[in-house]
């Protein structure tokens, strides 16, 4: 018999240290989309169903809870995703004819986790630039990424660029149906050859051959020079793998520190990407930090269709990579009604200054905040000194 207070599975509590560091992560990522000039915008976390999940929002379905609205009988969502909420925003409430530069961070839940490690209630931050179909929007976000990440002090960065408009350029003309293409999907995306066989089993040579080759199609530099051998000359795949070329010598120019590569089958993630995507894997890590890419089409659902780009990632995954800050120092008080006591205690905090005050019976209990200074009486002041074997901060 299972205890009332345990947990669903992949779903846990976060603790004062953890929590800390997610939160100090939070705000250092919404200050850097800030320092891009991007808006915060805070969708609900519920909506109406087939709001939730229209147009490419489908591909989210057996990820979304669905619950039902005691007040209107609706079936409802709790989102799974945050990006069809915010091409919603920017298509019927915000309406802008130029450029919309949106961000957000809030928790998002999953029915499946996507790992055996990952949470299903993931704290998802994004940032998203509507309204500008050339390039450099794409490096707009993907220059964020990377400082965001940097910022954060995650090592070893590695950034993984690919295309979707490649999948549907080499099946140009090949008359797959919708099943077909989502398998072909999946297969290139775990690398698995022997499926990717067998669904092109029936297609003509030079298509089998090409999606044959995507699968050794990563690496550095010479990924796309081979790329433009063995793929189809076909104006879309020449148009994707020029763009790639032209992101990565800017990239590599800007952030000489990070490695940058190509993986022409990795299509992980939601399916509604439309052009460029990419991945961004910290060191020692099996799956991306960071995943995003441009989404032309995500707004045609809600009469809005102009282009997208933007990424997202787990504010709580992000932590795992994250450099470890010491704690800042704390002021240690006693608790008193003297006047002057209470004064002194609110205008260090009124500094910025954290202050523990000790409640009374409690004097001689450990610390369980990171108590550097103490706030004692001396000569009738009440003055902040280092505590014994701490030096002052």
């Amino acid at each position: 018999m299972s205890s009332a207070w345990l947990l669903p599975e992949h779903v846990c509590d976060v603790l004062p240290a953890e929590a800390r560091r997610i939160e100090e992560l939070r705000r250092d990522l919404l200050d850097a989309a800030r320092g891009y000039g991007f808006e915060l915008v805070m969708p609900p976390l519920l909506e109406h169903l087939e709001s939730l999940l229209s147009g490419t929002g489908r591909e989210l379905d057996l990820k979304t809870f669905k619950l039902v609205d005691q007040l209107s009988g609706r079936t409802l969502g709790v989102r799974a995703d945050t990006t069809p909420q915010v091409a919603r925003i920017d298509a019927h409430l915000l309406n802008r004819r130029g450029v919309a530069r949106l961000c957000y961070c809030g928790p998002v839940l999953h029915t499946r986790p996507s790992g055996l490690r990952a949470t299903r209630e993931p704290l998802q931050f994004g940032a998203e630039v509507y309204g500008h179909a050339g390039l450099e929007a794409d490096l707009e976000v993907q220059e964020l990424a990377l400082d965001a990440l940097q910022r954060a002090g995650v090592q070893g960065l590695a950034v993984d660029l690919g295309d979707a408009r490649i999948l549907r350029g080499v099946l140009a003309g090949a008359h797959t149906d919708a099943a077909t293409n989502a398998a072909l999907h999946d297969a290139l995306a775990s690398k698995d050859a022997s499926a990717v066989g067998q669904l092109a089993a029936g297609l003509a040579e030079p298509t089998r051959a090409a999606l044959l080759a995507m699968l050794r199609l990563y690496g550095g530099e010479e990924v796309i020079a081979a790329a433009r051998d063995v793929l189809p000359r076909e104006p879309q795949v020449q148009a994707a793998l020029a763009d790639l070329a032209w992101l990565a010598a800017h990239l590599r120019h800007a952030h000489p520190q990070a490695r940058i590569g190509f993986d022409l089958a990795d299509l992980g993630g939601y399916a509604y990407y439309s052009g460029v995507r990419f991945a961004i894997y910290a060191e020692g890590g099996i799956d991306a930090v960071v995943r995003g890419g441009r989404y032309d089409e995500v707004g045609a659902v809600f009469g809005r269709n102009r282009p997208a780009v933007g990424f997202s990632l787990d504010v709580k995954e992000l932590a795992t990579h994250a450099r470890r800050s010491a704690m800042p120092g704390a002021v240690r008080a006693p608790w008193g009604e003297d006047a002057a006591l209470r004064a002194a205690v609110r205008a260090l905090r009124a500094q910025g200054e954290s202050v523990v005050c000790v409640l009374p019976g409690h004097e001689h209990e450990g610390q369980e905040f990171e108590c550097d200074r103490e706030l004692v009486a001396v000569a009738g002041q009440w003055t902040v000194r280092a505590l014994r074997g701490r030096a002052q901060a």
